[in-house]
């Protein structure tokens, strides 16, 4: 029965197709470089703070203003706030499955498309796989904000957009883990899709995919990528619970997320998840009560009651959510 309403779910076409296509964790491979202060960011959106991330990366935007980073940067942070927010329990998996249009999407739209534009200028001037990189995120940053919405050809456009950049990239930098990263991410979400998506996708002009491929390329973007190391990671993980039910083998993919970033609670609800679905249910428990003491859970939703959200104060949206969520789950029999 369970595995009925997995498949039904996996009928929604293209929701996913670049949901993680973004950034990650420091340091250099595949020509891409980062400043100590785009850096710290990462640090500090992965760790739970995408608001800190976020002044960091204005100050970059201020710094490099005509550089794609900082942009990528506060659209990433703005992607994770909105993630969490919308995260909820269906088929038994948390996970951000679909939410309407929010006021807030126009300002997470416009720093995808300045993304873009700016990576465009750039390419103008001296063609470089960095920059059709960049350009890639900023479609990818797009797609998956439509794929939440469910706007399944929207989505459709700018993740074969995305793609198309992020293969220019390769042709001109082989050795752009990155890159690989997100060729790969297509690569398993397409060949992951019922028959009758990939129908819809062959009349759409969707380019097909390779599962066995695409993990390897995932891999690639986990082990060398310099932006796409830790959301490969993350999607790797869910996706291989959600899509193929391996729970053990993504669990072993998450838990380096909770050992780096113990203080973010989408990770925590992950394995938290992964584990009372192989029936580990003390282990679980841990994880959901982790959430319920976070520090900044903590300070920000003390007096908070699951019933009373009316009088939610300084606790953020995600936090409420997360919170939420932990605590039904610590109530459910496995």
């Amino acid at each position: 029965m369970k595995k009925a309403r997995i498949a039904l779910s996996l009928k929604l076409p293209l929701i996913l197709l670049f949901a993680s296509l973004v950034v990650a964790l420091p340091l250099r491979a595949g020509g891409l470089t980062l400043p100590p202060e785009a850096t710290e960011a990462i640090a500090r959106m992965y760790d739970g703070d995408p608001d800190a991330a976020i002044v960091i990366a204005k100050k970059l935007q201020e710094s490099q203003p005509d550089h794609p980073l900082g942009f990528v940067l506060e659209a990433e942070a703005e992607w994770w706030k909105t993630y969490c927010a919308a995260s909820e329990i269906k088929y038994g998996m948390v996970d951000a499955w679909k939410r309407g249009k929010n006021p807030q999407d126009e300002v997470y739209f416009a720093l995808s498309d300045r993304v873009i534009k700016l990576a465009q200028a750039q390419i103008a001037r001296s063609e470089t796989a960095e920059m059709h990189f960049y350009a890639g995120t900023g479609y990818a940053l797009k797609a998956r904000l439509f794929g939440l919405r469910g706007e399944h050809r929207t989505v459709a456009h700018a993740g074969v957009s995305a793609r198309t950049e992020f293969l220019r990239a390769l042709q001109l930098d082989p050795d752009m883990a990155d890159a690989t990263a997100g060729i790969g991410l297509y690569n398993y979400y397409v060949d992951s899709f019922s028959s009758i998506v990939k129908m819809l996708g062959f009349f759409m002009g969707i380019p097909g995919g390779n599962k066995q491929e695409g993990i390897r390329q995932m891999q690639i973007g986990i082990d060398r990528g310099v932006l796409m190391s830790v959301d490969t990671r993350f999607y790797l993980a869910k996706s291989l619970r959600k899509y193929d039910q391996k729970y053990e083998e993504a669990m072993t993919v998450a838990e380096p997320l909770v050992t780096q970033y113990p203080d973010n609670p989408v990770y925590l609800l992950l394995l938290g998840n992964l584990n009372a679905e192989l029936s580990r249910n003390d282990k679980a428990a841990e994880y959901f009560q982790a959430v319920l003491n976070l520090p900044a859970m903590q300070r920000s939703c003390q007096s908070l009651s699951k019933v009373d959200v009316s009088d939610a104060g300084n606790c953020a949206p995600c936090f409420a959510r997360a919170r939420d969520i932990a605590n039904s789950l610590l109530a459910t029999p496995h």
